[in-house]
């Protein structure tokens, strides 16, 4: 695995912004949820000081702990969205490389032993629409807690006989998955093993719990 530090992707590089469009999506929900958990908040304020009918003591103190939780997810929210406005993902000769708007690091193509893409469909009737990612197959064993990387990785069985459980998922966007997937093969031919339709639902989350154990208590 190459340092990001020491390597930036080729001038030539096919690169693919993966976070703009999530945090133009996402940033007015972060918004609208902070700006309920203050209402809540300060609702459960005046009814603690007694400027309410009722028991001050109950019902306000519910609303505080409601305003406060609110908040928590508005603000992590926001946070969030708003750190990885930047993130991107860049295709070369290197192999393809993933920046969380912070930092960068590269998957060689030479540390792989396949590469392929997944979709499946979500939602209902005309609001259906599809979900894609990049599977990335290294075959060397993957350093669960690289800081730019681990939250892409997944233990599932291997896709095909011969490819390890461990392995890489990169969401992209489904208005530039073809790009994604055109640069790859351009580059990388000989990994590419094609595509294949998953349950919805099948992206699953970052091992967030077993990263701060081993990491003791950071996740970067």
């Amino acid at each position: 695995m190459s340092s990001s530090s020491e390597l930036t992707p080729s001038p030539t590089a096919v690169v693919v912004p993966t976070g703009r469009r999530a945090s133009t999506r996402m940033l007015p929900l972060g918004i609208v949820l902070t700006a309920i958990a203050a209402l809540v908040l300060v609702g459960g304020i005046a009814v603690t000081a007694g400027l309410g009918s009722g028991d001050p003591s109950l019902k306000g103190i519910g609303g505080i702990v409601m305003g406060l939780f609110i908040g928590f997810i508005g603000v992590t929210s926001l946070i969030a969205t708003w750190s990885a406005r930047h993130s991107s993902v860049s295709v070369d000769h290197t192999g393809l490389w993933v920046s969380d708007g912070k930092a960068q690091n590269v998957i060689p193509w030479q540390g792989l032993a396949g590469v392929g893409l997944h979709w499946s469909e979500v939602g209902r009737g005309r609001g259906r629409v599809k979900v894609y990612s990049v599977e990335l197959c290294p075959n060397y064993p993957i350093q669960r807690d690289d800081p730019v990387l681990w939250p892409l990785v997944r233990d599932e069985e291997p896709l095909h006989p011969g490819l390890p459980r461990l392995r890489y998922r990169l969401p992209v966007p489904a208005s530039s998955h073809e790009h994604v997937v055109a640069a790859i093969r351009k580059q990388a031919p000989q990994l590419w093993f094609g595509e294949s339709q998953r349950e919805p639902g099948y992206m699953g989350a970052p091992d967030r719990k077993g990263h701060r154990e081993r990491t003791g208590g950071s996740s970067n």
